[in-house]
């Protein structure tokens, strides 16, 4: 399996010996093969970082990934605690799952704009149970196709078999779990001196939720200096920020202005790669294409995640891990009386890891051939990945995360983590602080 990611990733064979996975799968309850996806996803960040020291001159070692380490990183907003407590939920609104005339539908309110589109699109007041009764009454399609009409989120659960023969599964059929093209060529651009992975390396962060948080974590681990760019304007999920913005910088930029705009070209011509999941064209619509990304910052590596894929009629629709999973499939090959999801959002994971993978190959390539590169991921592609790993006995064991956490102090409070997974003897990762306020640092490198 780690062999094949690593060719799928690189291009490359994987090295006899690079790297081990250790322990049973038996670690997450269900069917699916959560924990090998996210032992080969982390294993293979963790190489593509063994392989920028390799460049430097610096033996990476072996690199070995432990199961149960993995699983638990894949939950890691579960275990997040600040001061010993646990922050709040990042369910909210009317987000679940309901019953329709035909089915199921899940509802995505964790943001205002979201909860207030879902009430449009249903003419209800915000109540969970005049949602019930809202769905109750109409197809699951028809909810799906309401809500998202209105700028909400919401997918109604399908079969895997309904899913492949929908056009967005039929479009995702044919498409690489990571598509990596080149943007421009540009001079070689040789690695820092550092004896860190990343050291030296600007990574510029416009993600949200899980997946591009997740990333820019991982690249913050193995030393890269990550400026995460939000805005004062947009709500957050104060969960997510605690758990994610490990290792990082937290700035303000409000692109709605010609002056946040600015801020931001001035950021991307001393960046090394751009990380975002804006909603595919809209980055691009305020002026930043490809190519001219390209043009501002020469050898940028671009990495882009989105949900439903980058191509077919869903490739600019709104989307989150648990309704990719409801409409791919996934929360219904075990469905009883209700959509059963997976025990992680590991499509948000196991995207964010691969991310950072991408991330880092992109920097390997530009070291020895030079170039802009931009690679493109989406979580139903590695839905369709994670699929394509068959089954596992459909254990109920709970997870054991017994030594699994490391902590640090931050604005929060005091933090306990899940440690960072992976072992890279030529050079360990760890975040060197904490999770930062949100926008409490200067929009600079």
């Amino acid at each position: 399996m780690l062999g094949e990611l690593w060719r799928s990733l690189t291009g490359d064979e994987l090295r006899p010996g690079a790297a081990v996975i250790e322990g049973g799968e038996a670690v997450l309850p269900g069917p699916f093969r959560v924990a090998a996806a996210a032992s080969a996803s982390i294993a293979a960040a963790t190489l593509a970082a063994g392989e920028l020291l390799r460049l430097n001159g610096i033996e990476p070692g072996t690199v070995s990934v432990d199961t149960r380490h993995a699983a638990a990183a894949f939950r890691s907003e579960q275990y997040v605690r600040v001061d010993g407590e646990a922050p709040p939920g990042v369910w909210g609104g009317l987000s679940g799952d309901y019953r329709a005339a035909d089915g199921w539908v899940k509802l995505h309110c964790n943001y205002p704009k979201h909860n207030a589109a879902a009430r449009r699109a249903l003419g209800i007041p915000d109540s969970a149970d005049a949602a019930a009764e809202a769905v109750a009454k109409r197809t699951a399609w028809d909810v799906q196709e309401a809500v998202v009409e209105a700028g909400g989120a919401a997918a109604a659960m399908r079969t895997r078999d309904e899913w492949l023969a929908h056009p967005q599964g039929q479009a995702l059929a044919d498409a690489p779990l990571v598509e990596f093209t080149p943007i421009a060529h540009s001079p070689a651009r040789p690695l820092s001196t550092s004896d860190r992975p990343l050291g030296g390396v600007r990574v510029l962060e416009l993600t949200h939720v899980i997946a591009g948080p997740v990333a820019g974590r991982a690249l913050a681990a193995h030393g890269a200096d990550v400026l995460q760019i939000g805005a004062a304007h947009l709500p957050r999920l104060r969960t997510l920020d605690i758990d994610t913005g490990l290792g990082k910088r937290s700035a303000f930029v409000d692109l709605r202005t010609g002056e946040g705009r600015a801020r931001l070209w001035r950021l991307i011509a001393e960046a090394d790669v751009l990380l975002q999941s804006y909603r595919p064209g809209a980055l691009a619509a305020l002026g930043f294409t490809p190519e001219k990304l390209a043009e501002a910052r020469p050898g940028i590596v671009l990495v882009e995640l989105d949900a439903y894929g980058w191509s077919g009629p869903w490739a600019r629709r709104r989307g989150f891990d648990s309704l990719v999973q409801m409409a791919s499939g996934i929360a219904a090959e075990t469905a009883v009386d209700k959509p059963r999801p997976l025990p992680a959002q590991a499509l948000d994971h196991a995207t964010g890891w691969l991310a950072a993978a991408a991330a880092m190959t992109g920097l390997r390539r530009r070291a020895a051939e030079g170039g802009s590169y931009r690679a493109l991921l989406a979580l139903a592609s590695t839905g369709r990945w994670l699929d394509s790993l068959g089954r596992k006995e459909n254990t109920t064991e709970e997870l054991d995360t017994t030594g699994l956490f490391d902590e640090l102090d931050s604005p929060f409070g005091r933090l306990t983590h899940v440690r960072v997974p992976g072992t890279l003897p030529g050079a360990n990762p760890f975040w060197a602080q904490g999770s930062p306020l949100p926008g409490e640092d200067t929009a600079e490198f």
